[in-house]
C-alpha cells in the first residue's frame, strides 16, 4: 500500500465513523463518551507500549503514531465502543458477547487483509493474544460506564 492509499485509508476510516455520530443522538453521546475517552487514553497508553515492544508493524513510513495507530482509535475503535454501549449497555452478557464477535473479527480476518495490502502486521504477538489485547478493554470499558451511571445516579 502506498503512503499516499493509506493516508486515505485512515481518513477514510475517520471520516465513516463520525459520519455515524449523528445517529447516535447527543443524548446517548454525553452518556458513554466519558468511559469511552477513558478506554481510548488507557488503549493509547498500551499502544505505545505494544508499539515499542514491535507487537505490531506497519509497513509504510513515517511509523508514528498519528499515522498507524491514532486513525484506528479516532475512527473504528471509537465508534464501535460508543455503539456497543448504546445498544448493549445494562445486559453485560449481551455486550461481552457483541464485544467478542467483533474483536475476533478485527483479530483474524480483518488483520489477514491488513497483512495481505501491506497496510500493518503482527510481529511479536499472534491472533489470539491480539484478540485478547483488545477484548480485555471490553470489560474496562464496561466497568468504567458502570461508575459513570452510578455517579450519575447518585447526582440525581
Amino acid at each position: 500500500m502506498t503512503l499516499k492509499i493509506q493516508r486515505l485509508f485512515n481518513i477514510a476510516m475517520v471520516l465513516i465513523t463520525w459520519l455515524t455520530l449523528p445517529m447516535f443522538g447527543l443524548r446517548n453521546l454525553k452518556r458513554f463518551l466519558p468511559s469511552t475517552v477513558l478506554v481510548i487514553l488507557f488503549e493509547i497508553v498500551n499502544a505505545l507500549y505494544g508499539k515499542k515492544q514491535k507487537w505490531w508493524v506497519f509497513y509504510n513510513k513515517p511509523n508514528s503514531f498519528l499515522f498507524g495507530e491514532a486513525p484506528y482509535y479516532l475512527g473504528p475503535f471509537l465508534g464501535i465502543s460508543l455503539w456497543s454501549l448504546r445498544w448493549t449497555y445494562g445486559s453485560f452478557k449481551w455486550f461481552i458477547i457483541l464485544n467478542g464477535i467483533i474483536h475476533i473479527l478485527f483479530a483474524y480476518p480483518i488483520t489477514f487483509l491488513s497483512k495481505k495490502i501491506k497496510y500493518y502486521t503482527l510481529a511479536r504477538i499472534n491472533n489470539i493474544q491480539f484478540f485478547l489485547y483488545f477484548f480485555s478493554k471490553a470489560f474496562l470499558l464496561y466497568g468504567f460506564q458502570h461508575l459513570f451511571e452510578q455517579i450519575r445516579h447518585k447526582k440525581n
